[in-house]
Parts: C-alpha cells; structure tokens; sequence
C-alpha cells in the first residue's frame, strides 16, 4: 500500500461491538449501567487510529430492518440471534461516544454495512486514495486490491492480496466464490454440504471460477459431486447474497469523513458518567488527546523482551488454559481495582543440557514459590504425553525443557526420565509451595509418570473462580483483568487452527520456549496479584484455602480412582433400547399415516402441522413451527405421536449418550471410565462433570435408572452411595429461620407432609399421596423462586388455585417470606448473595433494564445461596471422608460425586466401617439450625445401591 496517499480508515462497527462485548468483562458505571462493550470499544478505536493514522475515518453501522438480501432469500441471517440485552442497551451510549472520539457514523437504510464500506472503498480508489477496512469479517476480503488493506484487530491479520491468498487459499477476486461454496453460517446462507476449505480452493483452483465450477459439476466425483450437483442453480443466488455492493447511493459527500479530531470535553462527561476514570483524566484539560492507553499497567511495564513476531508453541492442554487476544482491548482498563503492573521482561530460557536443568532446579528450590506447567499431546490428562515442563520462579522469567519434539532438525534434548528424577524432590515436597493455573491437569499427567506432585497451595484458576466465579477464569482473561497484560501469545499462533494444525511436538522448540515459559511466568505473576486479593477477605480465604483448594486434591484422587463399566450389560442394554426406538417410530408412522424421518424438523413439521393439523405453539427464529421438547410436551394432550416423539427422543439420547458411548470410553490401562470435574464451571459452586458427563443420567425412567446398573463394583467389593437427604430444604429452613420448618426438621418429620398439612388445613395423619405430591412441588418450587403460574403449569391447575396455594404457604411460613424479600433487597444493594461459609455468588443482571432478565436474577438470588451451600457441604464432606479413607489407609475408593451423592467403591471386609464412618463424617461437617440427615445404601451395582 502506498503510504504517501490520503487514506481512508473504515471500521465496521458490528464486529466491534460484538468483539468488545464478549472479550472484556461485564463493567458498570457507578450508576449500575453495563459499560465493557463502551470501553472496549473505545480503546480499540484509539489503538487503531494510532496504528494507521488517517485523513478520512468511518464508523460504519448496519441499518434497522430487513436490507434488499431479504428480499432475494427470507431466511438470509434467519438463524441470528437478537442481540444480547446487556449488549444492547450499550449501543446508543456507544455511538455517541464514538461520535465524541471523532469519528463520523455512517448508516444508510436498506443497504448492510459491508455495503457502504464497499461503496466507499471504490469512491475511494476513484480519488487516488488508499483504504484500511478495520473488521473480523473474512466477506470483505473479497475487497482487498493493492490499495486495500484488510485488517483485523484481534488476530493480528494485515492482509493485502498476497495475505488473503496466503490465508484463505484463494485470491481477492475469487472470495465470493469460495464463500458461496463453503456457504456462510452466521448470515444463513447455504454452501455445498461437505465442501470445506480445502475442497472449496481446490475446486476453484481446478476449474477457475464458481460458474466453471457450476459449468463442470457432472465431472465431480464422489459424494462432493452429487451435492454440488443437487445445489447448482442455488449457488448464484449464494454468490449474490454473498457480494458486497459497490454502488450503494451515498446521502453525504467524501469530505465530510474528514477526520477533525475528538471533543474533549464531552468524552469527559461521557467518561465520567461510565467511571472510566484514567480516560477521562486523559482528556481533561487537553487540546489534543493521547492515542494510547495510560493506565497504571501500561506507564509501570518494564521494556519488552522478545519481537512481534515471536509464536510460543502451546502443548495440548485443559480448556481453562485457551483465551482470546486482548493486544487492544486491554488498553485503558481502568475499571479493575487494584491492577498489579505486568512484568515484561520475558526472560525466557530453553534449557537443553544438564547444567541448565540443575540451574533451573536449584531456582525452584530456592523460590518461595514456583509455577510449573506441563505442555503434553492430549486433553485428556489419563492419556496425555508429556513433550516439555515449563517452570518460573520469580517475575518476568521462565524455562521451558523440551523432552519429545521430534520434527526434523529438532536439537539434542533431555530425556524425559532424567528431567522428571531432577525435578522429582521439588515436585513431592509439600513444604515447596506451587501454583498453576488449573493445576490438577498437570499434577494428573506428572502422576501418569510416577510423580505425585505436593505442595500445590495456589490455583489461579480457582483464585479468579472464588473472587468473581461470574466471569472467565481463562489464563488470558486473568492476565488482561489483572495484570493489564497485552498480547499473550495463542496456541494456534504457533500449532495452526483445523485441518492444519500440527501436534505439540511438531513444534520448534525456540516458539515453544516463547509460549511455555509465558504460560509459566503470566501464571506465577497473576497469582502474585490474586492471592491478597483473597487473602484481605476472610470469607472468600476459607472457601479458597479450606475447600476450593482441598477440594482439587480430592477430584484428583476421585479422577484417577476412575469407575468400573459392566459393557456387556451396556450393549444388552443398547440392543434393547435400539428395539424399542423401532418400535416407537412404526408407532409414529402409524400415527401419521406414513413414514417420515424422526430426526428431520422439516418432515415433522409437515406431519405435525400440516398432515395432522396440530396447532403451533411457537416459531424457530426462521419463522418455521417449532418442534422442540417443551412444544411436543404440549403436543401430547392434543395427539398421541407427540408422545411417541419424545419417548423417542428420550431412548435416543440414552442410547448414543450412554449405552453406546460409555464403553468407547474405557482407559485401555485402567479398564475403567475416567470423568474429569471441573471446578470452576457453574456460578453456585456445583461441580460439573465431563467426558463423560456422569452427573445428568436420567433417573425418572426405567430406561434411565438401568443405565445406572452398568456401574459395578468388582469382585469382592460392593457400591455404597452416601446421599444428603432433603439437603435444599433444610438450608432453607436455616437460612429463613423460619420456626415451623426448623420444627418440622428437628422432629424428623417428612416435610412435604408438613407442608400439605399446613397448606390444604388437614392433620399429618390425614395427607393423600395426590396433597404430598402437590406440597413437595410447591416446597421445591419456591425456593426455585417459582410464579404462581409456573406452579399452576406444574401441578396443571388454575393460576387463582396456585396463587392461593402460596399465599397459605407463606402465611405458614412466614420466615420463608422474610428471607426471599431480605435476600431480593441484599441482592440489589449489593450485586451479590453469599452462601452459608460465604462463597460470593454474582448476579450480573440484578440491575439490568430488562425485566425478564431482572426477575430471572432475583429468583436465582432467591436459590443461590441454598444451591452454593449445598455445593460446599459435598466439598466439604469429600474433603473429611477422603482424609479419612487415607488416614485409615484403606482400600475404600470414592469413585463418584454426583449432586448431592457420593458414591464409593468398598471392598465387602470394609463394609460396615465405611458405611457407619461415612455417614457420620458428612453429617458432621456443619453445624446448621437442623440437622443433617444422610441416607447410605449398598449395592452390587450403583443403581442397587439407592
């Protein structure tokens, strides 16, 4: 590109609201309003302005309304949905303050941004101008020239013709046709089904031009012919869908994007307003505003070591260690308290002889803390292979050591055994305090070596989950919250993304050092700016130090214990689901009076709504009838194929989910399944458990409890499940206080028949099944914080019966009252509720303008704190009954924790000690105004012992 020309810069201002919204945290002004997208957005524009200084700038905004694509395809971006509410109420604040920064907004009806961007980019050209289009959009590449510059913020992509060619396979002039064959799933507009990348360019390539493409279709062979040839008139239609305009008719004149610069002033209103504070300081009482960022991280960074251009290799590691790029976003985070500046020296070491090591071994071991990170060739930490360790012990510093790469020309290396036998009396002290970021994924693949890693007193991961478990607990979020750090290297800057990406040990050790030995410097220093965080608040330091932490070391244990699968009984169990899926679908065909796909929304429609005339219940954003679950359970009353469907549905799920799955799953070393659990998942504090997911096997069928009876004991032992009684209710009556509930706890009556016998005014002795069954929905549902109409919905009544049914219970219990209208008012003050040992759990939408939303936060506020403190008695418990098992060195294996159950594996000498023992040490780990009451059963298998 010419750099002696006028330029035009142009940002398309979707992609950035959106980029900015789901990469910064959720910020508020002091007055409760959402402001991340506003400050993401304006630093971005900033940094970009300060990249590629400009004589012409737009913003550029897409219309309200449908554009002249939706006239040639109803369903072109069909499937988008709306704009996120927290977003949304962002959008005018932010175009006045992008307004206010100088830049002209630009909008024309009827005509999509990419349009005008088109259009001004050949107006453009036609004045001897040159232009950079700012977006994340791969469409507008196809508007590259050698006067055009693409470029995206984020990934870092500058591309001119060659780039785009580079990147996508195909040159500028060639995009539209590459997209139309691939088709474009975020617009809703079809491509050629199994036509990837890969085939797109090498069809293109072959032929020349999509109409050639078009032209020779009978000539393809394969599966990718016969679709090809069944789409072939609809791809022109694609292609024009696809083309950006270039002849949009302008309301407005070349001249009036001059760039004229910001007005002070109102960004210091507006700056204020939102609470960006280093902004606004930035721009008051200056003519001419700096373009970069000056927060207290970016004026306290030491020089930068390392180039531009330097990748860091990533080996395959758990999900919470990947992360967008925040280079521009973090600039100007003023809203984070107490940011700790970013060291960044980045002296990083590759240590490749012994006199290294020993160097690197002797620094662990004399640091008073030190980080350690393993970069291995799986997710999977039971079969992952360790390729190199990455260490760091003080800030600004790192190693990494190389043990597997083996590409060519890859240096002589250390082996594996002698690496792990010097660093072995590190990693087993436990008097050598480590931190790691999602640390038990590590500490599992060293114990696949031998090595049982102690001393691991820190988890950043689990720092950033107890101090806002509302937010994203990735290495790169945490160092953007607070280190204010930029430019964190991705694995895919040096592994590659898709079909394309190479294996960790594929990887130049030099780029590995570069990542790896950041992964262990950026943890070590986010842990240097976590911890007295928790440590200066005494609630969150207990949930941190005495159950989050503890905890690890418990799942560790409990993964690695693994559960034994009866995969005979689950393939019996198959075969006999499989035939009852085919019985169900004749029935379905009988029903609609001939065969359709079950699996085909558009067939069902047909059957449902056309052939059998059913009323529609609602619409899929396409406008098409929906057939969804909650649609079909509606359905039911009015025909019974809607039954049939979801019975089908039901086996089907099972059937792929478990009976065929699970024994696909089985270790080949250990015989058994190893589910991993994942603390830093649900905002309550639940454990969440995958691959696989033991925690969701349905248990109200038959079908269902069945599949439970495929997880065995082996021989000579037996299956124990410890499960708290009641456990939800009884936090409320503590929390609520409430004087009749803690009564009925406290004389060990049920409950629901407590209930009953307040609600419908007859004696306990006197309650029918039908009014117990009605009382446990209404205790259940209220403290879900449930309507009077979902009541009704539940218990198919009348809404005036369901209200009338709450207000008796209220008047009952009137402390319940108290404690929901207590825990709403707390809940606003506050943005938080917090759970009986003081885990805080943030409710982001307890101010949001939008009611729904509003409620949906009041009621969870309502439940957080009963679901929270059940999430820390578990913990609890498995923290006391695995400290037990291993204080009594048995043989007793806990094997399962599935809500509020425990499930162990015991041999059947062992049997009365762990069932009495177990019992007693889960009742005990609390002292609440009722007791707790915890119900064991034995078994051969898991379901036998319920």
């Amino acid at each position: 590109m010419n750099e002696t020309k006028k330029r035009l810069l142009l940002v398309d201002a979707p992609s950035y609201f959106y980029r900015a919204f789901h990469a910064l945290p959720e910020f508020r002004s002091p007055s409760g309003e959402p402001t991340g997208a506003i400050l993401g957005v304006v630093n971005m524009l900033r940094k970009l302005k300060q990249d590629f200084p400009s004589d012409y700038i737009a913003a550029v905004l897409d219309p309200k309304g449908k554009t002249f694509r939706d006239d040639i395809y109803p369903e072109y971006k069909a499937t988008r949905q709306a704009m996120p509410e927290p977003l949304a109420v962002q959008i005018e604040p932010m175009i006045e303050t992008i307004k206010a920064l100088g830049w002209p907004v630009v909008c024309v009806d009827g005509v999509e941004a990419d349009d005008v961007i088109g259009t001004l980019v050949r107006a453009a050209s036609a004045q001897g101008w040159c232009s950079v289009i700012s977006t994340g959009d791969k469409d507008l590449t196809q508007l590259v020239n050698d006067n055009v510059l693409w470029v995206n913020t984020m990934s870092g992509d500058r591309l001119d013709p060659a780039g785009v060619k580079g990147k996508f396979g195909v040159p500028p002039e060639r995009i539209v046709d590459y997209l139309a064959l691939i088709g474009d799933a975020v617009d809703n507009v079809p491509g050629v089904d199994k036509v990837g990348p890969k085939t797109a360019c090498k069809l293109i390539e072959q032929y020349g031009s999509l109409e050639a493409v078009i032209e020779h279709a009978g000539e393809v062979k394969g599966v990718v012919g016969e679709n090809l040839r069944r789409v072939k008139d609809w791809l022109p239609t694609g292609r024009q869908l696809l083309t950006v305009k270039t002849d949009v008719e302008l309301p407005f004149e070349m001249e009036s994007l001059l760039d004229k610069g910001a007005d002070n002033a109102k960004l210091v209103e507006l700056f204020t307003r939102f609470g960006f504070r280093t902004l606004r300081d930035a721009f008051l009482n200056k003519e001419d505003a700096p373009e970069g960022g000056d927060t207290p991280a970016s004026l306290a960074r030491g020089p930068a070591g390392g180039s531009s251009d330097e990748a860091r290799a990533a080996g395959a590691r758990s999900q919470q260690k990947t992360g967008r790029n925040f280079a521009i976003l973090n600039a100007g985070i003023d809203q984070v308290a107490d940011i700790t500046p970013f060291v960044d020296t980045r002296r990083y070491e590759t240590v490749l002889d012994d006199a290294a090591l020993e160097r690197w071994a002797a620094k662990m071991e004399a640091a008073p803390i030190g980080c350690f990170d393993t970069e291995t060739t799986s997710l999977d930490p039971m079969l992952a292979e360790i390729v190199g360790i990455a260490l760091a012990a003080m800030p600004g510093e790192g190693a990494y050591i190389p043990v597997t790469h083996r590409y060519a020309g890859a240096p002589a290396q250390l082996p594996l055994d002698k690496v792990l036998a010097r660093l072995r009396a590190w990693l087993e002290d436990a008097g050598k305090p480590k931190v790691g970021q999602n640390a038990k994924y590590d500490r599992q693949v060293l114990a696949n070596y031998g090595i049982t890693v102690r001393g691991v007193e820190h988890d950043t991961l689990l720092q950033s989950y107890v101090l806002e478990s509302h937010q994203r607990h990735d290495m790169d979020a945490l160092a953007t919250r607070f280190l204010g750090a930029s430019g964190l290297l991705q694995y895919v800057d040096v592994a590659g993304k898709g079909a394309s990406q190479i294996p960790f040990d594929q990887v130049d050790i030099e780029r590995a050092t570069a990542y790896a030995a950041e992964d262990a410097d950026v943890t070590l220093q986010i842990h240097g700016a976590l911890a007295p965080r928790i440590k200066r608040d005494a609630k969150l330091d207990r949930i941190y130090s005495q159950i989050e932490i503890p905890v690890s070391g418990v799942l560790l244990a409990m993964e690695r214990n693994g559960v034994l699968i009866d995969g005979q009984q689950l393939a019996r169990q198959g075969h006999e689901l499989g035939q009852k899926m085919m019985e169900l679908e004749r029935r379905a065909h009988e029903l609609a009076g001939g065969p359709f796909n079950l699996g085909s929304p558009k067939q069902l429609c047909e059957v449902l709504f056309t052939r059998l005339k059913l009323r529609t219940i609602k619409k899929t954003p396409s406008g098409a009838p929906s057939v969804d679950e909650e649609v079909l359970e509606k359905l039911a009353e009015d025909h019974p194929i809607c039954g049939a469907l979801l019975e089908h549905r039901g086996i089907a799920k099972l059937k792929s989910t478990y009976t065929d799955k699970l024994p696909r799953m089985v270790h080949p070393r250990t015989g058994r399944v190893h589910t991993n659990y994942a603390q830093a998942v649900a905002v309550t504090g639940r454990l969440s458990s995958t691959d696989p997911n033991l925690q969701n096997i349905p248990v109200r069928t038959a079908e269902g409890r069945r599949i439970r009876e495929a997880f065995v004991a082996p021989a000579g032992s037996v299956i124990v499940s410890a499960d708290y009684s009641q456990i939800e209710l009884r936090i409320m009556a503590h929390l609520s206080g409430d004087a009749s509930l803690v009564s009925a706890f406290a004389r060990g009556e049920d409950v629901h028949r407590h209930t009953a016998a307040e609600v419908f005014d007859t004696p306990a002795d006197q309650v029918t099944s039908e009014q117990r069954r009605y009382a446990k929905v209404i205790n259940f549902g209220l403290i879900y914080g449930m309507s009077a109409f979902g009541l009704a919905q539940n218990l198919d009544i009348e809404r005036s019966a369901a209200q009338s049914y709450m207000d008796k219970y209220f008047s009952r219990y009137p402390g319940v009252a108290q404690y929901m209208e207590r825990t709403r008012k707390e809940a606003r003050e506050r943005g938080f509720v917090e759970t009986v040992f003081g885990r805080r759990l943030w409710l982001p939408d307890i101010h949001s303008s939008n009611m729904a939303r509003r409620q949906g936060a009041e009621r969870q506020a309502i439940n957080a704190p009963m679901q929270g403190t059940a999430a820390d008695l578990i913990k609890v418990a498995m923290i006391a009954v695995q400290g037990w098992i291993e204080r009594e060195k048995l043989a007793t294996k806990l094997v399962m924790q599935v809500h509020d159950e425990l499930v162990f594996e015991v041999p059947e000498h062992e049997l009365n000690d762990v069932k009495a023992n177990v019992e007693q040490l889960m009742m005990g780990v609390a002292k609440l105004d009722v007791p707790l009451l915890v119900e064991a059963g034995v078994g051969p298998n898991w379901e036998k012992a319920h």
